[in-house]
């Protein structure tokens, strides 16, 4: 069993619309808008960063928006609900908050012994806020929520398959344990992690999920730095999982692979972190470009829909 993963780094979205997408995350969520940069594989398109104040990993929301991209398919084979974690006894703000600000999908329930109130997003993405009673995160306040009430980071991600049973396995050997067990879920967890160590493994019927507006689509954890990263990809490896090489991402290095329930998952490191180009008090502000897209900043300027702050 592997201990060098400490739970969620980032969790990676597709939207339709870019502008859309800010507010929601920045104003309605008021989280704070990290990185301004582009899809590494497709340059125009963006991927935005939400995380706390320096994005630390397990708080970090990341979108590419497609504008021409279909809507998501629901089904076995994706990510479910991405849920944040809040203080105890703030669910009431935050409902009052969400309904004013026209969110949908506004819903309360109690799981494994915590308040949720789930909510969707813009593109029907499926989110929730659990009150986390132990997290003791810094979060973000100096935007839209100020207060004591604003999002922790993380709290979970749960995992929508047929059979969660070679997935379960797979996160046994990634270091997460089995906590609890409701109905058709079970919740797994990193002992010791970064506060954003819970798995749910949801067993449903159906047909399989398709990607679109709406999907995560993939799940990154996090490693403290690349060489931890190297041991993980060589336990993986040698359990006969097909890993990619090691990928520089700018702010961090990365590494992927498939489930066997089919969702995406990457290993991330938790070094050089998003201040390696922009003073952390102007995080998120400028366009950011991977060194090997510079040569087109001027029509990748001219392209990219401009985000209004």
């Amino acid at each position: 069993m592997l201990d060098q993963i400490k739970g969620l780094h980032h969790v990676t979205s597709m939207a339709r619309d870019a502008q859309e997408n800010n507010s929601f995350f920045t104003h309605k969520l008021g989280l704070r808008r990290v990185k301004k940069t582009v899809n590494f594989d497709a340059p125009d398109v963006y991927h935005l960063y939400y995380g706390d104040e320096q994005g630390t990993p397990g708080s970090v929301m990341t979108y590419f928006p497609f504008p021409n991209i279909g809507p998501r398919r629901g089904g076995a084979g994706e990510v479910g609900a991405t849920v944040f974690s809040v203080p105890e006894g703030t669910l009431p703000f935050w409902r009052e908050r969400l309904a004013a600000e026209g969110v949908g999908g506004l819903s309360e329930t109690e799981s494994f012994g915590e308040k949720r109130l789930a909510f969707a997003g813009p593109d029907h993405d499926e989110f929730a806020l659990v009150e986390a009673r132990y997290d003791s995160r810094t979060p973000w306040t100096g935007g839209a929520v100020a207060g004591d009430e604003a999002i922790r980071g993380f709290h979970s991600v749960s995992l929508r398959l047929r059979d969660g049973g070679a997935t379960e396995e797979l996160l046994r050997f990634m270091g997460y344990q089995p906590v609890d067990r409701s109905g058709a879920v079970t919740r797994l967890a990193v002992p010791g992690g970064n506060g954003a160590d819970v798995i749910d493994i949801e067993t449903i019927a159906g047909s399989r999920a398709d990607l679109g507006a709406g999907s995560v689509h993939h799940v990154a954890f996090a490693v403290e730095n690349r060489a931890r990263q190297l041991e993980v990809r060589k336990a993986l490896m040698d359990t006969g999982y097909q890993v990619t090489p090691v990928i520089d991402r700018d702010y961090f290095w990365a590494i992927y692979f498939r489930t066997p329930g089919g969702v995406l998952f990457e290993v991330a490191t938790n070094e050089p972190g998003f201040d390696r180009d922009e003073d952390t008090a102007h995080l998120g502000e400028a366009l950011k470009l991977p060194r090997q897209h510079e040569h087109l900043r001027g029509i990748l300027e001219g392209h990219l829909q401009p985000i209004a702050d």
